[in-house]
């Protein structure tokens, strides 16, 4: 299937880097001679635009939200335990923004799960904290599409998956 037959302008999309965004409008531009399609996609929380050629779409990651299927799969990941990593935190915290970044719906639950856990046994460094919010936001987000819920709403219910583990 094409990329511009998967995607509905009006839709919710996550893009990898960007997290969730809102399908706004597909637009025309000649490049040296050549019309190309990009797709708009606003992010509100971040007050980016971003504009997106058609044909590169799936290629760059784009994908439509999870279902709830796929949010049954977070709070599973959420509410197993964590592994402990013998990693140094620059090589841990590397892992996580890559990710943070992949669009991987299970792998954000992941970083969510192991910077909570962390949490808990000890303080945590600001970089920790400022990953583990990263990561908690854009699953909340995309939470808050699946369920039609507020975000602090989403992150309340996250947290309390995290504390019941």
């Amino acid at each position: 299937m094409t990329a511009d037959k998967k995607f509905r302008i009006g839709s919710w999309v996550v893009y990898p880097s960007h997290g969730v965004g809102k399908l706004d409008d597909v637009e025309s531009f000649e490049i040296n001679g050549e019309t190309i399609e990009f797709f708009v996609i606003s992010f509100p929380k971040n007050k980016l635009i971003l504009k997106l050629p058609i044909k590169k779409a799936i290629k760059a990651g784009l994908r439509q939200v999870a279902d709830r299927s796929g949010m049954q799969s977070v709070f599973d990941i959420l509410s197993q335990r964590t592994r402990k990593k013998r990693l140094v935190w620059s090589k841990r915290a590397q892992e996580y923004e890559t990710k943070i970044n992949s669009g991987d719906l299970r792998a954000l639950a992941e970083v969510v799960r192991e910077l909570y856990r962390e949490g808990k046994e000890a303080a945590q460094s600001f970089s920790e904290r400022q990953i583990y919010q990263n990561a908690l936001e854009r699953l909340a987000r995309e939470m808050s599409v699946i369920e039609d819920i507020e975000e602090p709403d989403a992150i309340k219910k996250l947290e309390i998956i995290l504390q019941a583990a």
